[in-house]
């Protein structure tokens, strides 16, 4: 049984996928309260539904891309079964987490995407370190840059742990509406970083309030 917040089909707006049809199933509750979080309504809204009614509510979009996201999926025990589920059935799965839980039991074939936390999400204690010495070829890791100390600390981390080379992409996204998104690619590009400066696509196409989307 899990507590699932909503399931949609939309636009794909992160990662490598930004701009692909996509199903997202979000599930409820997160442990990490990010002052610039984007889906607080996940922290308690959601209902109960068995496994085979999250799996028929995906299969009835017949898209073979579906995002695992929440709150933080991680916190439901149930999760990991789903996952197998919607792989067995030939979907390709993403699966964003905040990077503070372990990623072993994360089925091999599922695609991870780790967000680890900048200073001014007030949660960068968080991060579980490990996660990123036991980088997947597949895996991405984004960061959310709200300010010239957010990026710094990224380009660390990017440095420290060789993401270019151990893993499929580095993400930096600004945060929407507080950072320019031109100001930091003018620090990537002076940097000359091998990331991807990634913008919420969902956010451009909808409003940034607009939920289900």
């Amino acid at each position: 049984m899990l507590t699932i917040n909503e399931i949609f089909h939309s636009i794909q707006g992160e990662s490598t996928a930004a701009g692909r049809p996509c199903v997202f199933v979000r599930l409820t509750a997160c442990d990490l309260r990010c002052r610039w979080c984007d889906t607080p309504y996940a922290f308690h809204e959601g209902r109960k539904m068995s496994l085979d009614e999250v799996v028929a509510a995906v299969e009835a979009y017949a898209c073979p891309l579906v995002e695992i996201t929440g709150g933080e999926p991680l916190l439901q025990e149930d999760v990991y079964p789903l996952m197998e589920r919607l792989i067995a059935a030939g979907r390709t799965v993403l699966l964003e987490t905040g990077g503070h839980r372990p990623l072993d039991r994360v089925p091999r074939d599922v695609i991870r995407i780790i967000d680890v936390k900048c200073p001014a999400s007030g949660e960068a204690g968080r991060t579980a370190w490990p996660n990123l010495e036991a980088l997947r070829p597949g895996d991405q890791v984004k960061f959310v840059i709200q300010d010239r100390v957010d990026y710094e600390y990224a380009r660390d981390v990017l440095q420290r742990y060789d993401l270019a080379r151990r893993c499929e992409a580095a993400l930096f996204s600004p945060v929407h509406g507080v950072l320019d998104p031109r100001e930091l690619a003018a620090w990537v590009l002076a940097d000359a970083l091998p990331v991807r400066v990634q913008l919420q696509v969902h956010k451009y196409i909808w409003d940034a309030e607009t939920r289900g989307v």
